[in-house]
């Protein structure tokens, strides 16, 4: 089978096609033919951060939404000829392996690309929004960077908690199309200058909960802008930036909340609460609305290398997913 592998070779980062074995099937797991598959930006960091330094060869992809083919020995409540989408350990191929504790039933009315934007970005939406988060109907929710795939995210599932939205992008345009995916407010700006702004929408309050996808950068500003018993989620730094200063008394006197958001140490137990909580409570609301998961732009199996060019250079305004061919 087709499979995408990444490695560092002479100081750079390659990216390549390989044709190697089918997986086989084990205990406790789901074997999927490969439909389409969701790029994340933090799979292609190098450098500073968790991952540091360039990569060994590995197979490539996070999540993907596909056709179940092989069920393995222990498994139960997953059928051979399912549709289904969830985390996908080398899902950049034609065929993976699941856990079937981070796997969901794909909606009838969904197409690959949309359910293939689902099993990462939601649910770290979810760590932020509900499990952490504890955000409530009528809150204030700010997302900096807001176009990107968990942004948009972040925007569809706090509209569907009852909440308000702010989002902050560089682009105008962009901010007034996710208007009709329930966005609040936006503010175009790429700069840590949106505390006057987020006052004034919020009459003063300040913002119940921050989602940042950014970085070190905007951090301060951010802290600037919580309300009293605020909460801050950090899920990403495309800026590169992993120190910022930190207000100890503005922390202290607001009583805010602080946390990280990563699987790399979650349990598989935390990981199957998560996402049983949004099958039951989140997923049958896009049936029921409509809505649709908001893919910016699917591209063929055989351009992974353009896709992630178009991801770097920030134009999406949602999910970028690549479309699995087979013979």
């Amino acid at each position: 089978m087709k499979s995408y592998w990444m490695e560092g070779r002479e100081g750079q980062l390659h990216i390549d096609m390989r044709d190697v074995e089918q997986p086989q099937v084990g205990a406790g797991q789901l074997l999927v033919k490969v439909h389409a598959a969701g790029l994340n930006r933090g799979e292609f960091i190098v450098g500073p951060g968790p991952h540091g330094g360039l990569p060994q060869a590995k197979p490539i992809g996070m999540e993907a939404a596909g056709e179940v083919v092989a069920v393995g020995e222990g498994v139960s409540g997953f059928a051979v000829g399912q549709r289904v989408m969830g985390r996908c350990p080398g899902g950049f191929a034609q065929y993976g392996l699941m856990s079937p504790l981070e796997t969901m039933p794909m909606p009838p009315s969904f197409e690959w690309a949309q359910a293939a934007a689902i099993p990462v970005t939601f649910m770290v939406a979810h760590d932020m929004l509900v499990a952490q988060g504890e955000l409530k109907a009528g809150e204030w929710l700010m997302v900096n960077g807001v176009s990107s795939g968990v942004g948009t995210a972040c925007v569809q599932l706090a509209h569907m908690l009852g909440a308000k939205t702010i989002g902050t992008s560089g682009n105008a345009d962009k901010l007034l199309k996710l208007k009709s995916s329930g966005l609040t407010e936006g503010i175009a700006t790429r700069e840590p200058n949106f505390f006057e702004r987020t006052q004034a929408i919020t009459a003063g309050k300040g913002v119940n909960l921050i989602v940042n996808t950014v970085g070190g950068s905007v951090l301060a500003e951010e802290i600037r802008c919580l309300a009293y018993q605020g909460r801050l989620a950090i899920v990403g730094y495309v800026d590169g930036c992993l120190q910022a200063p930190l207000n100890i008394d503005t922390l202290h006197a607001q009583r805010l909340r602080i946390f990280g958001v990563s699987n790399r140490h979650r349990t598989p137990g935390e990981r199957q609460a998560g996402v049983a909580d949004f099958v039951a409570n989140y997923l049958p609301r896009f049936e029921q609305t409509g809505a649709r998961p908001l893919v910016d732009r699917v591209f063929p199996f055989d351009q992974l290398r353009e896709a992630k060019a178009y991801m770097q250079s920030d134009q999406q305004l949602g999910k970028i997913v690549l479309s699995v061919q087979h013979p």
